[in-house]
């Protein structure tokens, strides 16, 4: 499996205290997913969030479930996030800086992952969906927000990579719906619901069940 780069970690790492200041941009369809969410939680949920961030979603599920880590690459990020913890008096929260393709459970798992608005930042979105599945209890399930960036304007699609040569933008894998749902089902989940947005920029969500063996 590929793991994420260097300059990527540093990317998101400049990038924190901006990332961190920024509003939702569609508090509405956030909510939504809030609560999509919380359908698949319950009070003894143990979770895993890859890219998470600065938290601020693990730290809002953090009142519905047992415990969650929350993980990225980048160390900056992860510090708001434990100073918002600390401010809320939130203690089931953990964050660890690692990328998912290098975290090892040791033999834990989980009832529910996280990866919000990342996969499509991930430089092998197969294998990390594999890696959930890894890391997913029976019947466990995988949360995802992801940008169908193969389905955006042709002009976006050139400006990425331009963007990309001059450090403006970090690693970017382009997939389409058709592609989301087809690596879920190859690597073994079900879709359980999804909502879809109106623009291709925005985030897709599906909520898929780890499919028994």
């Amino acid at each position: 499996m590929r793991t994420a780069s260097k300059s990527d970690q540093r990317f998101w790492d400049r990038l924190a205290s901006k990332y961190a200041r920024q509003p939702i941009s569609d508090q509405e369809t956030y909510e939504k997913k809030l609560a999509i969410t919380r359908k698949y939680l319950t009070p003894q949920s143990s979770i895993f969030e890859f890219g998470c961030g600065t938290g601020s979603t693990a730290l809002l599920h953090a009142p519905h479930v047992d415990y969650i880590l929350a993980t990225d690459l980048a160390e900056n990020m992860l510090d708001v996030g434990r100073v918002r913890a600390a401010e809320a008096d939130i203690q089931n929260v953990d964050f660890q800086r690692i990328g998912i393709e290098e975290f090892d459970p040791a033999g834990h798992s989980f009832d529910v992952v996280l990866g919000l608005n990342i996969l499509h930042l991930c430089r092998d979105p197969d294998a990390v969906t594999r890696k959930v599945r890894a890391l997913l209890k029976p019947g466990g399930h995988f949360i995802q927000s992801t940008a169908c960036l193969k389905d955006a304007s042709f002009i976006l699609r050139l400006a990425i990579p331009v963007m990309q040569a001059v450090g403006k933008a970090p690693t970017v894998s382009f997939l389409s719906e058709d592609d989301i749902l087809s690596m879920l089902d190859r690597n073994g989940f079900d879709l359980t619901e999804s909502l879809r947005t109106d623009s291709s920029m925005s985030a897709n969500f599906y909520v898929a069940q780890k499919r028994q063996a």
